[in-house]
């Protein structure tokens, strides 16, 4: 395995968030995490009631495709993001999660939508923050102000956000003079924080409210070091760890046990152990995950130094261990159904290989809904859109590759094709239903759809008995569409179906039933579960 850390910045990092309303933000998880994953994008998203948080990275075309897919949204339309770029992987998975808060304030009826207070873009905000009557208040944690923060702004010195509203309320920094209260600047990393925070000062009667558009991030992207009152460098929830002016990677390294960025001569403590504690983390473990951490210390030092990655098996390695390329299309399925069949089947002759997610009808995953809300299969998520009908699948994958020559290209020979396999799918599927399930529409048999049906069957007997195969002496896509659904019809009362005198259709049908393409197109998946190891398709 080689190394994943490269002499030149290949791996974008993209800060993003947007407070907006999202009342169905629970069904948005799994199409978001399943186009993060197809792009081989890495980082964390929140996604919650009152909008979106994340930061993603990955090669900038990848990243600028989840983007992308996120701006077609009418809800995320004006989505902005900060970019900067490292030399190593910042993150190691993805994970899409569903929160109560983005930012996690645990105030009830704060709105930044509505409530959140004056922009100040950082040109302007050296201005703003010199004025003598402006109190400047640093919104981060201590140990994030601890490495850097603007020059002469206040530290609530709180261990988590959800503790500044207890500060404000008694802050002496923040009470009235002569009446009035004072005006308030609020700065964080990216903004999130700010916008939260000024609409919760504002709630306490603060009218004059201002906070730095874009955070610090953004200030030091353009504000040059010789004009900027910035001093120190920028924690960042990444391996960067810190960043400086021109959002370079900073001199900071981070505490793997706390995950906070080390104390200064905190190397010189008795208390540091490398991967394991630091000066502020050492009392708070105990000696049992201190030995776990020297023991994640150990294998993280073997896999350096054969140029491996240790942490974790990321997705896309798992799926090159299922014999998956990298971008494989993950495809929803059932085994018995006849349309996902279809599909299977043009998927196995093009050579396409997917990720295999078999479900059951009665519990179909979120992740599936997501792709495609209708919640019918088969659902094939490509990396730039999501295929949920099996025809379109089928043309899909042919379009890829078609080394049997199953595509029917001549425009006449295409439309009578087409033409019957839209039989197939419409007049000969409702009797074929009402056929095989009469109690679900209240039928005492479905012998009257059994003998309609069997004017469709005709048809393709007779079809059978002037050439090989459906459209000629080869097979096409229109046998493969059509199999699944004769083969059911047959299944239903097989005895019946062999009394017939349809003796070319009855051999086309046994052909497909035991070749070789058939056995695999109807091997036995487990069910699909979020978290699952990726499997193949085809099987090997």
């Amino acid at each position: 395995m080689t190394s994943l850390i490269s002499d030149t910045p290949v791996y974008l990092t993209a800060a993003f968030y947007l407070f907006v309303d999202l009342p169905n933000y629970t069904e948005r998880r799994a199409a978001l995490l399943a186009f993060c994953e197809a792009h081989n994008v890495k980082g964390s998203i929140l996604l919650a009631n009152e909008g979106i948080n994340g930061t993603i990275a990955g090669a900038e075309p990848d990243v600028h495709a989840v983007l992308g897919y996120l701006r077609q949204d009418p809800k995320f339309s004006s989505l902005e993001h900060k970019e900067s770029f490292a030399n190593k992987p910042p993150f190691h998975r993805m994970k899409v999660r569903l929160k109560k808060e983005i930012v996690t304030m645990g105030v009830d009826g704060i709105s930044p939508t509505n409530m959140a207070g004056t922009y100040v873009k950082p040109e302007d905000w050296n201005a703003l923050i010199s004025e003598p009557d402006v109190v400047v208040i640093d919104t981060r944690n201590h140990y994030e102000v601890d490495i850097g923060t603007f020059k002469g702004a206040i530290d609530p010195k709180i261990q988590s956000f959800s503790q500044l509203p207890e500060w404000v309320t008694q802050a002496k920094s923040l009470e009235a003079k002569n009446g009035k209260k004072p005006r308030v600047a609020m700065f964080c990393t990216g903004g999130i924080r700010c916008e939260k925070s000024t609409a919760l000062m504002r709630t306490h009667g603060f009218d004059e409210v201002y906070h730095l558009q874009g955070g610090i991030l953004k200030y030091l992207e353009v504000i040059p070091p010789e004009k900027s009152l910035w001093e120190g460098e920028c924690f960042v929830f990444d391996e960067r760890v810190s960043v400086t002016h021109g959002l370079h990677e900073g001199s900071q390294e981070l505490c793997r046990c706390c995950r906070e960025p080390l104390p200064a001569d905190a190397k010189a403590s008795p208390l540091f152990e490398l991967g394991v504690s630091c000066p502020r983390c050492h009392a708070h473990t105990t000696d049992t995950q201190k030995n776990s951490a020297r023991e994640r210390q150990k294998q993280w030092e073997i896999a350096k130094s054969r140029q491996s990655d240790h942490i974790g098996i990321p997705q896309r390695q798992q799926k090159i261990k299922a014999l998956l390329p990298q971008d494989a299309p993950i495809l929803y399925s059932f085994r018995r159904c006849p349309y996902a069949m279809r599909a299977r089947l043009a998927l196995l002759v093009s050579g396409v290989r997917c990720e295999m997610r078999e479900i059951t009808l009665a519990h179909k995953p979120h992740n599936m809904l997501e792709a495609s809300p209708k919640g019918t299969v088969p659902v094939l998520v490509l990396k730039d859109r999501v295929l949920d009908q099996s025809l379109d699948i089928m043309h899909w994958a042919l379009a890829q590759n078609d080394p049997e020559g199953w595509s029917t290209d001549r425009q006449s020979l295409d439309t009578e094709a087409r033409a019957l396999v839209g039989i197939c799918d419409d007049s000969f599927k409702r009797h074929l239903d009402r056929y095989k399930y009469p109690n679900r529409y209240d039928l005492q048999d479905g012998l009257a759809d059994r003998e309609a049906g069997t004017a469709y069957l005709e048809h393709l007997n007779t079809q059978l008995m002037q050439s090989s195969f459906l459209m000629g002496a080869q097979w096409s896509w229109v046998d493969a569409a059509i199999a699944p659904f004769v083969r059911q019809f047959a299944r239903t009362d097989r005895v019946w179906f062999d009394a017939q005198a349809w003796t070319a259709l009855q051999n086309w049908l046994t052909q497909f039933e035991q070749s070789e393409r058939f056995n695999k197109v109807m091997h036995r998946y487990k069910i699909w579960h979020e978290g699952a190891k990726p499997v193949a398709f085809p099987p090997d």
